[in-house]
């Protein structure tokens, strides 16, 4: 019995040494040593690198027997200070690739081990494969995801080095290119120029199969590529979620390409039939498909909890990231008129919120998703709002100073010191939370443009930093933060 307790922890210890532990001391001599690697940067209390710690360890021990192997790291920033100040690391976990020694930019894959996984291989190997023949751009084409080839005259052209930069930076979509004239040939392309083609399984009725990208700057061509990969009706995943533009309808059902294309193109097609129809009138509007499995979570966050049955689930958001919920059962009419009624603003926007609370009487006031405008976007006062999780360490530890500070401010009348469960409620635009705790200053004549708080967690540098912003100024203290003397009555 002990044997077998021996051989599990031995065999649980070597796969949490398959992550390498960075320190201040050694961080630029280990990242020096490696073509590529993912660097995690965390602190022990987040509960969102608990969550991720076991994917992040099955991911490093697939990783380490690829080929080329691709280490994967981490840094404790509770610990290594210096570090995570270098690299601007604002809240956790924080994920970036290292390439050479060098930083190349931020890892914003997929957080679960077989995303990881695809992310750093490519990232691994060469951003762009050369096709030397026919078959070799054929093979290329014969996979399930949107392909894009570049035809050149040579790799040094101003197209080309534009062409391999945005393959760097777009892990998402596969990029190869070609000098061959028979590959040209079969392609007919009769001068230097870039094609994104459609797989199979993704061609439809409703959009071209291929679409030559006219952009030649890195810039538009990687926009112009984002936005052509993306089609009519992409499917969205954890991995590409970011790029998708609003306003934005979601249809979200049980997406397979590998068992069941069929069915899932279905349901895809009925929505782009509906997007088509929008297009062609003239409406500026985004669609995708997006399975339960992986996405499931964003239909609670829509306020859609019964997600039993066949037919898709529905979730659209505005510009300003307002969510709304298809009640209806889909169907082609119902699904047309939702999105009609959304884009007429004539649906109401679904709020994730606590309860209001009963009373609100305690210096620091708690704000939740419903009473948001009415306490923040108050415009007759200025406000001090921050956003934390429950389980965050930072934000417990700086629980009793940010109560001190609004007893020692409660009696200024035109401020308004205030929390909120960023985690528990919806965080509305212009808002930003990536990292707990996050401070955000509202002055009363500018709600549309608050300030990001990034100075001292003491309770005098807030008082300091609020009396130099605050709008009329404070009564119990001057612009330089210091208390006011009270004036003293003259004796007769």
């Amino acid at each position: 019995m002990m044997f077998f307790i021996l051989a599990a922890a031995l065999i649980a210890l070597g796969t949490a040494d398959d992550v390498h532990v960075f320190t201040d001391s050694n961080f630029a001599s280990e990242v020096a040593k490696h073509d590529v690697v993912l660097v995690e940067f965390y602190a022990p209390w987040c509960g969102h690198c608990k969550r991720l710690a076991p994917e992040y360890e099955k991911a490093a021990a697939i990783l380490k027997k690829a080929d080329p192997p691709v280490p994967l790291a981490k840094v404790d920033c509770t610990v290594e200070t210096d570090t995570c100040s270098k690299y601007g690391v604002s809240g956790y976990p924080t994920l970036k690739i290292f390439k050479k020694g060098e930083f190349s930019k931020e890892y914003d894959g997929p957080r679960e081990a077989g995303g990881i996984v695809k992310t750093m291989n490519k990232e691994a190997g060469p951003v762009s494969k050369k096709l030397e023949s026919v078959k070799d751009a054929r093979d290329f084409l014969e996979k399930e995801t949107v392909g894009v080839i570049g035809f050149f005259e040579s790799e040094t052209s101003s197209l080309a080095k534009n062409f391999l930069k945005v393959a760097d930076q777009l892990s998402d979509l596969r990029f190869a290119h070609t000098l061959n004239e028979k590959v040209k040939e079969e392609f007919k392309a009769t001068k230097e120029g870039i094609t994104l083609f459609r797989p199979k399984v993704l061609q439809s009725k409703f959009e071209e199969a291929q679409v030559e990208i006219t952009a030649t700057s890195s810039s538009a061509l990687k926009s112009s590529l984002q936005s052509e990969s993306l089609g009519l009706c992409a499917e969205r995943t954890t991995s590409n979620a970011g790029t998708f533009e609003k306003p934005l309808v979601v249809a979200y059902f049980n997406v397979d390409y590998t068992k069941n294309p069929k069915g899932t193109n279905y349901w895809r097609n009925r929505v782009m039939k509906v997007g088509k129809k929008l297009r062609d009138e003239g409406e500026q509007i985004y669609f995708a498909i997006s399975g339960l499995d992986e996405m499931g979570r964003e239909l609670e966050e829509c306020g859609i909890s019964n997600t039993d049955g066949d037919k898709p689930f529905v979730c659209a958001w505005d510009s300003q990231n307002k969510k709304f919920k298809m009640t209806e059962e889909f169907s082609l009419d119902s699904f047309e008129q939702f999105v009609r009624d959304f884009l007429a603003g004539k649906v109401e926007p679904f709020v994730k919120s606590e309860p209001v609370p009963e009373s609100n009487d305690e210096p620091v006031k708690v704000v939740v998703g419903k009473n948001f405008d009415e306490i923040v976007n108050d415009k007759e006062k200025d406000v001090l709002i921050e956003f934390y999780a429950p389980w965050c360490g930072h934000c417990k530890s700086l629980a009793p100073k940010y109560d001190d500070l609004a007893k020692k401010l409660e009696n200024e009348d035109s401020l308004v010191i205030a929390k909120m469960d960023a985690t528990a409620n919806d965080v509305p635009s212009p808002y930003e939370v990536r990292g707990f705790p996050t401070i955000y200053y509202a002055p009363k004549g500018s709600k549309n443009s608050p300030k990001k708080y990034e100075g001292g967690r003491e309770v005098k540098d807030f008082i300091k930093y609020l009396a130099k912003e605050s709008t009329d100024g404070l009564k119990g203290y001057d612009r330089d933060g210091k208390k006011k003397k009270k004036d003293k009555k003259t004796e007769l």
